[in-house]
């Protein structure tokens, strides 16, 4: 192949395959078996679509769905930090500043940069793309974990109190969609899936 350019775009096509293979702690639904990265953005972005009528803001649906797309890619070098682990979170971010060098410096340069802007975007979380992706980051687990009868809560322990924390940030996207997780996260604190605090 002598496009230079054609050559390093199917070079990352084939690269980003990799996010098939990793794993989160979130199950599918119907208590299947744990979902992986690709299919999590997949969701993620056919959610925004369908439900950017909720943003708070006007929004350029398609950078959303990219954002959505692209967000977890540096997660093949990087792997899966769950939201809930606090040592995981503390090497985070410099884990995904490496992986992103790598894997977006297989593109040309000009779609590297595009793509880097993106994502960092998304990450700044302070754009109404950046707010309306993050809440389909918070929302698609949720919904996969309450239709789990909160498995994977339990299974790590994880309190009310802490996944509030992590999913009031969904009301700087869409104020509609907390209402709906807040009442998600009420029915499973009633059934018991979902303790208010730690030992409780």
């Amino acid at each position: 192949m002598t496009d230079e350019r054609l050559k390093q775009q199917l070079e990352f096509v084939l690269e980003i395959d990799k996010e098939k293979n990793i794993f989160r702690q979130t199950h599918l639904s119907g208590h299947g078996r744990n979902e992986n990265d690709a299919e999590h953005a997949w969701h993620m972005a056919i959610m925004a679509y369908l439900l950017r009528e909720y943003s708070n803001e006007e929004i350029d649906i398609a950078r959303v769905m990219l954002m959505c797309l692209i967000h977890d890619i540096v997660e093949i070098d990087a792997g899966d930090t769950y939201a809930y682990d606090a040592d995981g979170l503390k090497t985070q971010k410099a884990r995904e500043d490496a992986a992103k060098e790598r894997i977006f410096s297989l593109l040309p340069e000009d779609q590297k940069q595009e793509l880097v802007r993106i994502f960092d975007e998304f990450e700044a979380f302070q754009t109404p793309e950046a707010k309306f992706a993050r809440a389909m980051d918070n929302l698609q687990p949720l919904l996969l974990n309450d239709s789990n009868d909160g498995g994977d809560w339990k299974e790590h322990e994880v309190n009310a109190e802490k996944v509030y924390g992590r999913q009031r940030k969904t009301k700087r996207g869409s104020e509609k969609l907390f209402e709906v997780t807040d009442q998600i996260l009420k029915e499973n604190i009633a059934k018991g899936n979902l303790h208010k605090r730690a030992g409780r």
